[in-house]
């Protein structure tokens, strides 16, 4: 650090001022006793064209608190600039501050932020001066209040909702540390509690008398608190529903934007988690611009990998693109230190961030597949849930998930395997042993399925198309008749989903369908104030389709019942036209780009004869004989696919059903292998397809 010689001056006659008799007059006070008043002097700087000059500026303050915070806080600022500090956490500083906090002096000396001053006065430095006689004169009545803070922190312990709290503390003087793990506890008393009781516990606490109080205490000691008591007392406000608009919740961000140089990686993940939740102003814009900045500057300085995924954490999502690759190098170079747990969290720490590193993840996933008997449940689901929203399908994790899983199946709840079902519908995986040997496991118990265990269990086996090989029709008929039980309790849109889960496996639930055509059910799903209108009507499309088409006996929607489908611009693959023209020879033997049902489009349609040998050439307009054979070649995306196979997924399926019930011969074209073949191979690949061999 390096004082101005004009300030080694000044220090030392502080110093000598505080260690002689109390009694003694400086600028007209005098001060009588320690005990009731001690003068203290804070060093200021002066701008002068010549460099900064300092001078002596007095204060007199009756309480400790307060003394001891100023001694801690005087600072000298030097004229030599070492650092500058990050612009985006400086330029909303006077934002509204006599708004927040009730006062119009300037408080920026007793408080000496690091971000509220400007840019150009250079870095501060902070001088502690001694207080050795005031640390003498604390522990004589230290003990007597340290034991009533330690009674006051064990019945705090004992509440069991924010009432509780606030009847404490009207018994108590509050200290900074008793109101930060005050606010903590009326926030964790309400974590474990059901909404309803969340909003009545809330009602009751906002009506409390003690509870303005302890809010103007707060404002009052924030800035005395520490930095992690400071992140805390904010997440905590956010938590228990305090206004994020409010005088307290603002007066709180701004001290912790001016003392945000102060936080250690523990504190700065508290507040990152915090401002995640918080509603956009000037004061949360400033901090998290600032959070973001200095994020960035301590990358250089993180040796572990604990403290790099906790930075990670805290740039979050909307950080700069350079940024997080920063932080990406840094993981990267660190990889030979992970362990198992540093892994595992891997996975949440880049989906945090919302950055897809696939050097990282492959190898946290090397790590996690080696040691998969040592993760618990929750930290698969996690793994899971993060592979998710960061859309990263690695086959040989969903393996070995899949696996472990159904290698230990007894040791499984439902609700468990439920869970994994879903992750791994959602990532378009299919693990074939796992959802057979749910199937023996729910067949015996099928009468304890809960509505949602019904409804996840639908939708898990119809986002892959799985048909097991045994007790197929028993375990559709369970479902359904489970899924029909609960029709009382449904609403119209788990009823539609339900019906559509089914009706994509090939199954018709009637008494459901009744229901669901009902005119009130049909009238809310239709309503322009549903935000699922769109997705709602191209689900009874589905359903009306997989009625006319599967079951044509059955009564089905009238078209006028349905809102005409938007016409959907589609474009043959390129790459598939040029082989298919190459092995015909002639454009006229086919006919592309054909929408059937107006819904089901045909990427190319080749008429053979009975054998499937010759092409035959028909005009448009002709009827289809019944001694011709229909082609209909379909070019489907990766995502049409279960993850590493060419199983067709919930619509592939249901269209390539459906298209069989309408007389055509399916030749599917997976356009991500297709486009990896030689041109002979193409050729040799689409004629096997389309001649019968």
């Amino acid at each position: 650090m390096i004082i101005n010689s004009v300030g080694n001056h000044l220090i030392k006659n502080l110093r000598l001022c505080l260690s002689t008799h109390p009694l003694r007059r400086w600028t007209g006070h005098t001060v009588k006793s320690c005990r009731s008043a001690t003068c203290i002097y804070i060093l200021t700087s002066l701008k002068k064209r010549n460099g900064p000059q300092y001078c002596l500026s007095s204060s007199l303050l009756n309480t400790w608190p307060e003394r001891r915070m100023c001694l801690v806080s005087i600072r000298l600022y030097s004229g030599k600039i070492q650092r500058r500090r990050p612009k985006a956490a400086v330029e909303n500083q006077a934002e509204d501050w006599n708004t927040h906090t009730g006062r119009n002096e300037d408080l920026s000396v007793l408080l000496a932020p690091h971000f509220s001053q400007s840019v150009e006065t250079g870095r501060s430095h902070q001088l502690e001066l001694p207080v050795e006689n005031f640390n003498a004169e604390w522990d004589n009545v230290s003990p007597t209040k340290r034991s009533s803070q330690e009674m006051f922190f064990e019945q705090l312990s004992k509440c069991n909702s924010p009432s509780d709290v606030l009847d404490l503390v009207s018994e108590s003087t509050l200290t900074w540390k008793m109101i930060s793990n005050s606010l903590t506890t009326m926030w964790e008393t309400t974590k474990k509690m059901s909404e309803d009781q969340k909003h009545y516990e809330r009602r009751l606490m906002f009506e409390h008398p003690v509870f303005e109080k302890m809010c103007q205490e707060a404002m009052r000691e924030a800035r005395f608190m520490k930095f992690i008591d400071l992140s805390y007392s904010l997440l905590a406000l956010v938590k228990i529903g305090v206004s994020q608009r409010s005088r307290l919740v603002q007066t709180l961000l701004r001290v912790t934007q001016e003392r945000l140089n102060e936080f250690d990686e523990r504190a700065l993940s508290v507040l990152a988690n915090c401002l995640q939740q918080m509603e956009s102003c000037k004061n949360v814009e400033a901090l998290r611009g600032g959070l973001r900045l200095l994020m960035e500057q301590r990358v250089p300085e993180i040796k572990t990998v604990i403290a790099l995924q906790t930075t990670m954490r805290c740039v979050g999502k909307d950080a700069p693109l350079p940024l997080k690759k920063k932080l990406e190098r840094k993981a990267l170079s660190l990889v030979s230190e992970f362990t198992l747990p540093n892994a595992q969290h891997m996975f949440g720490t880049l989906a945090a961030m919302g950055h897809r590193s696939h050097l990282l993840l492959k190898a946290c996933t090397n790590k996690v597949v080696e040691n998969i008997h040592c993760i618990p449940y929750w930290r698969l689901v996690h793994i899971l849930q993060s592979c998710k929203d960061l859309q990263y399908r690695d086959p040989s994790l969903l393996q070995a998930i899949g696996d472990h899983l159904a290698s230990n199946l007894d040791i499984w709840q439902l609700k468990q395997l439920i869970t994994f079902l879903l992750l791994f519908g959602d990532l378009g995986y299919r693990h074939v042993e796992l959802m057979d040997a749910y199937i023996e496991k729910v067949l015996p118990v099928s009468e304890s399925l809960t509505l949602k265990d019904v409804l996840y269990t639908l939708r898990a086996y119809s986002q892959v198309n799985h048909q097991p090989k045994r007790h197929r029709e028993q375990f559709l008929d369970i479902l359904t008749g489970m899924f029909e039980s609960y029709l009382p309790r449904l609403t119209p849109l788990d009823l539609l989903r339900g019906v559509h889960h089914l009706c994509l496996m090939g199954n018709v639930p009637k008494a459901a369908l009744r229901k669901l055509f009902e005119e009130d059910v049909l009238s809310e799903l239709h309503s322009t104030a549903n935000p699922y209108r769109e997705r709602n009507t191209q689900l009874l499309q589905h359903i009306n389709l997989c009625l006319e088409l599967d079951h044509p006996s059955h009564p089905r929607l009238a078209d006028a019942s349905l809102e005409k489908p938007s016409d959907r611009k589609v474009c043959v693959n390129s790459e598939v036209q040029r082989a298919v023209y190459g092995i015909l020879g002639d454009s006229s033997l086919y006919q592309q780009g054909l929408v059937l049902k107006n819904e089901y489009f045909i990427d190319f349609e080749i008429t053979l004869d009975q054998e499937r040998k010759n092409v035959i050439s028909l005009p448009q307009n002709e009827d289809i004989r019944h001694d011709v054979r229909r082609v209909a070649v379909l070019c489907a995306p990766i995502s049409a696919f279960c993850l590493g196979t060419t199983h067709p997924k919930d619509k592939l399926a249901m269209k390539i059903r459906h298209l069989e019930a309408l007389g055509y011969h399916i030749a599917v074209v997976p356009e991500h292998k297709f486009g990896k073949l030689s041109e002979d191979e193409r050729f040799t690949f689409l004629r096997s397809m389309i001649f019968a061999e």
